[in-house]
């Protein structure tokens, strides 16, 4: 948890501008950021694309805009880490994610692992423990934290599995959207529940629609098209401000607990996503709760 204070910091996930990357650090310069967050999971910025060079002339391009890393996106996508079979070769993958978040000036890497089972005696349960154990040792050992978003469980629920690990390498990234549109859980009181955890935020608004088992939806992420399944008829993210995410209530539980970290802001959606992110900063900016 961030022991900083004063004011917020204000991230941008760069690559929803959908824009080339020195291209997009201007651009999140210019609307007001102070961070940029970045996926690292492939492409140009995957690691085993980046040679020594070439990460060092990606941060020096951050670094030129006035930005830091607040956090690099290491979602491999799937079922996260809920399969066996599958996670040899996405532990390691995520761990070269976790070097190159040194790299890259930043000590916090994003992912989703799965939906935490209920049942803590099931199998997936254990498979999930222990390749987040693995992780978080690593993560820990370089001085990094590996946090996992909320959105697919309740927060009670995710702090009883963090709280089983028992290793630091492992702490939270929380999107109170994710909370409103998925789960139905209340961001603020998340704040409170996850406190020990939480070194990186989300600022993304949305509502619920009706409410349907996690599950089905992180399975439609993970599968593609499942039957006649809609994400529509389940929830719909919004603008910043426009949905159900109290963020007076947020802020305040933010500020509360000590965090002064980042709120990154994150359109997946929309039409015009960058005039979006503009509308956000512009939000987060002159709302009364961001100031200290």
């Amino acid at each position: 948890m961030s022991s900083n204070t004063g004011n917020f910091k204000i991230g941008i996930i760069a690559d929803w501008l959908h824009q080339p990357f020195a291209q997009s650090m201007e651009t999140c310069a210019k609307m007001g950021a102070d961070g940029v967050q970045v996926y690292a999971v492939d492409g140009e910025m995957a690691p085993e694309n980046l040679t020594p060079a070439l990460r060092a002339e990606k941060r020096r391009i951050i670094e030129d805009n006035g930005l830091v890393v607040s956090a690099l996106c290491g979602d491999l996508g799937g079922h996260g880490f809920a399969r066996r079979e599958e996670n040899p070769v996405k532990i390691e993958r995520s761990k070269r994610i976790v070097d190159l978040a040194l790299d890259m000036g930043t000590r916090v890497v994003t992912t989703h692992i799965g939906v935490v089972p209920t049942d803590n005696t099931s199998d997936t349960y254990k498979v999930m423990q222990e390749a987040c154990r693995e992780l978080g040792e690593y993560a820990h050992g370089v001085g990094v934290t590996f946090a996992i978003e909320t959105g697919p469980e309740p927060a009670d629920r995710l702090k009883v599995f963090l709280d089983s690990l028992g290793t630091r390498g492992v702490g939270v990234n929380l999107d109170p959207a994710n909370l409103v549109m998925v789960t139905g859980d209340d961001p603020v009181r998340a704040v409170h529940t996850l406190k020990d955890y939480i070194v990186h935020t989300h600022a993304k608004d949305g509502v619920m629609i009706q409410q349907t088992d996690p599950q089905v939806i992180y399975d439609f992420f993970a599968e593609g098209g499942i039957g006649d399944l809609r994400l529509g008829d389940y929830f719909l993210e919004t603008p910043l401000g426009q949905g159900k995410v109290d963020f007076t209530g947020y802020l305040a539980a933010l500020r509360e607990i000590g965090f002064h970290g980042f709120l990154t802001i994150e359109r997946e959606v929309g039409e015009n996503p960058a005039a979006d992110i503009e509308l956000a900063v512009r939000f987060l900016k002159q709302h009364p709760a961001f100031s200290a």
